[in-house]
């Protein structure tokens, strides 16, 4: 089979693999004029390594990867740690798999290398699939200059603001968060020795958050500040100014303060996801990662979700040509489940955990405070733990 993949992202890279690996060719079809991959850090739980070791480049991605030692949970304005998760050797053995971060730019460039070696993946840029037309033995996607892709089965990966999603579901745009999160990242040269700590931290305080923690091999230090101000357009990638966003952190404690001010050429983006939908399938066409459920990054799940879905589409097209739209109808089930709780958990995180105030603050606190390691990685069994097996099932 030749399958057709709208949207050379991270998730339309590992499906092609996946593809692929299955014996099938992969087309992948990039809007933009080449390759690449925009953002910072991505954290990768022990789900998304198992699915990038099923595509055969779980030891390359690991290479420049730096293995967090410890989630840790901060009151942002009095500087007191509130709970911690260790990541180390209980809690890999567990999982099966480290928890790790990495530049987004150096997991893309893995899933790339991979392709490019593939003999059967082509890769098209140039190529904005803008609607796809389908009968009882194949489909076709259609670009905005009218060229014309046809194959047994249409994947699309096309992100947030999915064509092929608004052709398929037709729910309109993406749901405006009134988040905006300011990103920035600093070598480690210029970070004091005594904050270049090893762990994913998280400053929680009145309507904002503050994360920072290690990537590129220890090399830089990754900064994201987030704060609940209303925001009601679309932003992406735009330059801050670095006094904008100090004073809009006003509360932080002194740790977190003198960590926000190592940050320079500051871009900010307003936060945007959609509610979840059951149906991603029309016949030969599927969706795909931020296409199919696009969550907010709160739980840290939305490059491991696509992962997985890639694993899985591969695994269930495996085979002849028969029955094409009944395995992606196959697949839809088995994922929506699982992918619409990461979507609503997100969402609450945000709402419960990062940004409350006064007694809601105090109450979560106490809360975070009472559990046990053992009760934090019961918590997180149900992602971190998930595996896609042989056939396809969690476990």
């Amino acid at each position: 089979m030749e399958i057709l993949i709208a949207g050379g992202g991270i998730g339309g890279l590992a499906a092609a693999l996946s593809i692929a690996q299955h014996g099938h060719r992969a087309i992948v079809l990039e809007r933009r004029k080449s390759f690449s991959e925009l953002g910072a850090g991505i954290q990768l739980g022990p789900n998304a390594f198992h699915s990038l070791d099923r595509l055969g480049v779980g030891a390359a991605a690991r290479r420049d990867a730096v293995y967090i030692d410890e989630l840790k949970f901060m009151d942002g304005t009095t500087g007191e740690q509130v709970a911690s998760m260790p990541l180390t050797d209980t809690y890999r053995a567990r999982f099966g798999n480290p928890y790790a971060v990495v530049h987004r730019a150096d997991l893309y460039q893995v899933l790339l290398d991979a392709c490019i070696a593939e003999q059967n993946i082509t890769l098209h840029t140039d190529c904005f699939v803008t609607h796809y037309e389908q009968d009882k033995e194949n489909v076709t996607a259609v670009t905005d200059t009218g060229r014309h892709f046809t194959g047994t089965a249409l994947i699309g990966a096309d992100g947030i603001r999915s064509a092929i999603r608004d052709q398929l579901a037709g729910d309109g745009t993406p749901r405006v968060s009134g988040h905006t999160i300011y990103r920035s990242v600093i070598p480690m040269e210029q970070v004091p020795r005594e904050l270049r700590w090893n762990t994913v931290t998280l400053w929680a305080g009145p309507k904002w958050h503050f994360v920072h923690y290690p990537i590129a091999n220890g090399k830089f230090l990754n900064l994201a500040a987030t704060r609940d101000d209303g925001a009601q357009h679309v932003v992406v990638g735009r330059p801050a100014e670095r006094h904008h966003v100090l004073t809009e952190f006003p509360d932080l404690s002194d740790t977190a303060r003198q960590l926000l001010e190592l940050g320079t050429d500051w871009k900010e983006w307003v936060l945007c996801d959609r509610d979840p939908i059951e149906r991603w399938t029309d016949g030969r066409v599927a969706l795909l990662g931020d296409a199919a459920h696009p969550m907010l990054q709160y739980a840290a799940q939305g490059a491991c979700m696509a992962l997985e879905d890639a694993v899985l589409i591969g695994q269930l097209l495996a085979g002849s040509a028969e029955d094409t739209p009944q395995r992606l109808e196959k697949y839809n089930a088995e994922r929506y489940t699982r992918t619409a709780r990461a979507q609503q958990v997100a969402r609450a995180m945000g709402e419960q955990l990062y940004h409350p105030a006064g007694d809601a603050a105090a109450a979560r606190n106490a809360m975070l405070s009472s559990l046990t390691v053992d009760a934090l990685y019961d918590k997180v069994q149900w992602l971190h733990g998930a595996r896609i097996g042989g056939t396809g099932e969690h476990r």
